[in-house]
């Protein structure tokens, strides 16, 4: 018997295999690359880079686009008012992005809107597959790798450095090859329609909506005790927001979490004793000084009525940690719901998570129709949100956990 032959090793992609596309940043270069994108065929490859964890804004500062016949174009859009040539050109044809809902919200401040979405990374997910991160899954699938050692660079600082465009030029490279292989195995699984309605759902979705309280995800937070001093979290977290909107850095880049925990504990009332804590020796912290001590001043003056409440405000069913002890019946029917879930995922090879949204069945089991019966658990479901597919799939069974 022979020993298994070992893995073809998978080929480091380093450059554009037609060549490193040069970067768009003047209107007519930009016309030029939209009229190429237009003759292309096929759908389009399409991607961003942001500079999340350096500035406030979502923002694009760099599109990465790419098509048969076309090539790959790389539009820098900070310098460029008029992008109306690359919406022309992006109006029609389907596009392909991985993950789409991180970079549809910074397209649409663009006004750059897809008429039609295949999205690789809900693609893998549907087929099950363990790994769907866009290096892990062309690998996979295609036996190239891509380094993601600058996904976390500020792209907001200019000029771009050659490898950084290198490596987002990479990004779009196999798309659409990494697109004909999922859509091969959404069919062979027998999932294109589910697929299909899944990115309609994001391309419709729109942003999500603003949290309530945002304050409360203060890291560390839970350190800080008493009404009066969450009221001093608020103050300095949106004197923080604020300024860091102003600027357009990160809020983290202004101030960390850290100092604001401290100021809220502390309640410094002068500036040698904002500065005898850590967190706001740093330029920030002592640049803003007076903006941090006039934050706490206003926390003081707040009455008792207006402070926020120690326990955050409930949206939705309470943790589930908490539903034995609250009502035991909606733990059951949790239970229940939950163990029709995890079978029909597994019988249809679905990861639970994209066979149904874990916050729905919650709402069903804490909150059931009044009615219980296949019917009435389609209304709710589709009331919340969920897909034709996932209510088919589902409802009967919940409706007899429900029951149960």
């Amino acid at each position: 018997m022979t020993d298994p032959q070992p893995e073809p090793e998978a080929e480091l992609l380093t450059e554009p295999r037609e060549g490193m596309p040069p970067l768009i940043q003047t209107s007519a270069e930009l016309a030029e690359a939209a009229a190429r994108l237009e003759a292309g065929s096929g759908p389009i490859a399409i991607d961003t880079e942001r500079a999340s964890g350096f500035r406030y804004s979502g923002r694009a500062y760099l599109i990465q686009l790419r098509r048969a016949g076309a090539g790959s174009v790389l539009v820098d859009p900070i310098p460029i008012e008029d992008l109306s040539p690359l919406r022309r050109a992006l109006t029609g044809p389907e596009w392909i992005l991985h993950a789409a809902s991180q970079d549809l919200p910074c397209l649409e401040e663009l006004e750059l809107r897809p008429t039609r979405l295949f999205d690789t990374e809900l693609a893998a997910r549907l087929c099950n597959f363990e790994k769907v991160g866009l290096a892990s899954i062309t690998e996979q699938l295609l036996g190239f790798r891509l380094e993601k050692q600058h996904s976390a660079a500020d792209w907001s600082s200019r000029p771009l450095p050659h490898d950084w465009l290198v490596y987002a030029a990479l990004d779009v490279e196999l798309l659409t090859e990494l697109r004909g292989k999922l859509a091969a195995e959404l069919a062979k699984q027998g999932k294109t329609e589910w697929a299909e309605a899944e990115f309609e759902h994001v391309r419709l979705a729109g942003p999500p909506k603003p949290r309530k309280e945002p304050w409360r995800r203060t890291s560390g937070i839970h350190k800080v005790r008493g009404a009066r001093a969450l009221g001093r979290v608020r103050a300095v977290w949106e004197a923080r927001d604020n300024l860091a909107r102003k600027l357009d850095r990160a809020p983290g880049k202004v101030l960390p979490d850290a100092a604001i925990v401290e100021a809220a504990t502390a309640d410094p009332t002068d500036f040698a004793e904002l500065m005898s804590l850590p967190g706001f020796r740093r330029r920030g912290g002592r640049t803003n000084a007076r903006l941090w001590l006039a934050a706490l001043a206003d926390a003081r003056t707040v009455p008792n009525d207006e402070l926020p409440s120690t326990t955050p405000p409930q949206d939705g069913p309470p943790a589930t940690h908490r539903w034995a002890d609250r009502d035991p019946v909606a733990a059951e029917r949790l239970a229940a719901a939950r163990e029709v879930v995890t079978e029909t995922a597994e019988r249809h090879n679905l990861p639970p998570e994209n066979l149904i949204a874990p916050a729905l069945v919650r709402g069903l089991a804490w909150e059931p129709p009044k009615k219980v019966g296949e019917q009435h658990v389609r209304t709710v479901l589709a009331e919340a949100g969920a897909r034709e597919w996932q209510i088919g799939l589902l409802a009967d069974g919940l409706a007899k956990a429900l029951e149960a």
